[in-house]
């Protein structure tokens, strides 16, 4: 197999792989984010136990748990990064008469309400994000009127969040309030509510933070693959050019080789031609077509020029002058490249390699034509043979 089937393989495979790949990238679901930070505002009810005996009636809360049947806290807070909250908590409610008030049946209905802050803590922080559920921890300071007694008092909650959506969910939590000083009781206080957050910024959770670097290991790997397939195909391209480049040398070097082959076949033709031409003329005399003792050392030359050049094939056309009937030049240059034909026949030369052809007075050298007055010597330039190269392999 060669380079270039095997790079185009590769590419395949390659590919193949890669589109695999991209197809199992893990996708973020909402589970995999959580809200970071926000605002946070809450609507509902809370209840107030001040019978002093909460843990012995607990979970039977009897007749010492107090609430109105409206709603009756409120609050506001923002929540951070770091899982801190910090939250403003306004709440009203009234002890009703006949309920157990700091281990004493109260005979009127009393007003309660309280100013309260809170810094609580998220506990997804620890455990790990849950989902819809938000436990979380809190304390915090605030002021209280109850049983007509007004007290600063440290608090403590414990409650959760659950979101039935992005912005909303229900807060239920339970605050244990300590008197700064013995001047009244310490109660607790209950509270479920409505809640609704906004300007939230969203993080990932650990398991979305798992799919996230698992996500950029695929991507690396997938780019890693794409920079590969990428620098397969530049290969491959490349290859490509240098073949076209080689192709395109070797045909240039064949029209070369070519060129130089019929520059140096013609070069050789032309050198033959310009022998035989140096071999002379074969003239003729007045009315004759015997050959002339200069004209057979001419055709011997030319005998001994075949011989060395095998291949040659040679033409004889014989001439005549412009004196007499053109039919009887016509015969008489005939009869004359017959002898040159034979004579050199008779010097060794194959009869195939030669043809004898008559033009009688068609072709003059000069302009001594019918009734055209010239000297003897101008006519003798006629009276001529010619020896043409007519096949050179």
């Amino acid at each position: 197999m060669d380079l270039r089937k095997q790079l185009l393989l590769w590419l395949s495979v390659t590919l193949a792989f890669s589109m695999r790949a991209q197809e199992t990238l893990p996708e973020f679901t909402k589970q995999d984010s959580v809200a970071s930070s926000y605002w946070l505002l809450g609507l509902g009810v809370n209840a107030v136990d001040d019978s002093g005996q909460t843990l012995s009636y607990f979970p039977d809360f009897g007749n010492h748990l107090n609430m109105v049947p409206y709603p009756s806290r409120i609050s506001a807070g923002r929540y951070f990064k770091s899982g801190l909250g910090l939250e403003l908590i306004g709440s009203y409610n009234r002890y009703k008469e006949g309920n157990l008030i700091d281990g004493v049946i109260i005979t009127e209905d009393i007003p309660y309400w309280a100013i309260d802050t809170r810094l609580s803590y998220d506990l997804n922080k620890l455990v790990g994000h849950t989902g819809f559920f938000d436990p979380y921890l809190g304390a915090g300071i605030g002021y209280t009127d109850a049983n007509n007694v007004g007290r600063g008092t440290y608090n403590a909650v414990v409650g959760f969040r659950i979101w039935l959506s992005d912005d909303w969910g229900l807060d239920l939590n339970s605050s244990g309030k300590w008197s700064f000083g013995d001047e009244a009781s310490n109660h607790m206080q209950h509270a479920a509510g409505v809640v609704y957050r906004f300007d939230t910024e969203y993080e990932l959770t650990r398991k979305g933070r798992e799919k996230a670097q698992l996500r950029q290991e695929l991507e690396e790997a997938m780019q890693r693959r794409q920079d590969s397939l990428m620098a397969a195909r530049a290969e491959e391209e490349r290859q490509q050019r240098l073949a076209e480049a080689a192709e395109a040398e070797r045909l240039a070097a064949l029209e070369r080789e070519e060129a130089a082959r019929k520059a140096a076949e013609q070069s050789r033709k032309d050198s033959l031609k310009a022998e035989l031409s140096s071999m002379g003329r074969v003239q003729y005399a007045f009315d004759s077509s015997y050959l002339s003792k200069e004209s057979k050392e001419v055709l011997r030359q030319v005998a001994a020029f075949m011989q060395a050049n095998p291949t040659l094939k040679i033409g004889i056309h014989a001439h005549a002058d412009s004196r007499g009937p053109a039919p009887y030049n016509q015969w008489l240059s005939e009869r004359r490249a017959e002898r040159a034909r034979d004579y050199l026949i008779s010097q060794g030369t194959d009869a195939s390699r030669l043809t004898a052809t008559g033009h009688g007075e068609t072709q003059l050298l000069n302009d001594c034509a019918d009734g055209v007055r010239c000297s003897s010597a101008q006519h003798a330039e006629n009276r001529r043979c010619d020896l043409e190269i007519t096949v050179f392999e």
